[in-house]
């Protein structure tokens, strides 16, 4: 029997705040959910992460070993941890320059769905912020100037954003899209079929 958790996974500290409900294994490793949440939110995976939980760290460890930095996350799943926390919301903190700080809630565990493949989108609303744009208080001014055509900066954030950056579109096929290639890329891959064995 296939145990799925259903995720609730928030942005915080910005508005409109993304909100995405995703359902995944629940025994995936930390090193996958990593990855969903990337293509549920609409990151780009081009800095490092962490999940934190119970005061314990999971993510990139420093392969120079120079400080403590989290748990490898590819050694952990999520089952685990939340056996050993007894957590039921988890914080995800992604560009550790930006600091996007996500809440992922544990909605409910329940089996899996027969015919269909994890993980996948149930809802989704609000955008998810651009890369680099500064963390939330960068947001905040991005979207001010982008909403106001005398802002001072207005042509500077339409050039390098373009103009259809829209707070409220959660970009959902594309989404559906990305979250479709990890089950594809993760699904069990069918066994050879053994050789008869000769008979003496």
């Amino acid at each position: 029997m296939i145990l799925i958790a259903r995720l609730r996974i928030i942005l915080n500290d910005v508005d409109p705040q993304p909100m995405r409900q995703i359902e995944v294994p629940l025994k995936i490793r930390l090193d996958r959910l990593h990855e969903v949440v990337q293509a549920a939110m609409g990151w780009t995976d081009t800095h490092l992460y962490e999940f934190r939980a119970g005061g314990v760290g999971w993510g990139v460890p420093d392969p120079d070993g120079f400080y403590d930095g989290p748990m490898p996350a590819k050694k952990a799943t999520l089952q685990k941890v939340l056996e050993d926390t007894g957590a039921r919301t988890i914080q995800y903190v992604y560009d550790f320059g930006d600091d996007w700080d996500h809440s992922i809630r544990i909605e409910r565990v329940t089996e899996a769905a027969p015919g269909v493949t994890y993980p996948r989108l149930l809802k989704a609303s609000g955008a998810c912020p651009p890369e680099d744009v500064g963390g939330a208080p960068g947001y905040e001014e991005f979207l001010e100037a982008l909403a106001d055509p005398d802002h001072e900066q207005h042509d500077d954030v339409v050039s390098w954003s373009g103009s259809s950056f829209d707070p409220e579109d959660a970009r959902i096929e594309r989404m559906v899209e990305r979250l479709d290639q990890l089950a594809k890329k993760w699904a069990p891959r069918p066994g050879k079929p053994k050789a008869p064995k000769a008979t003496p």
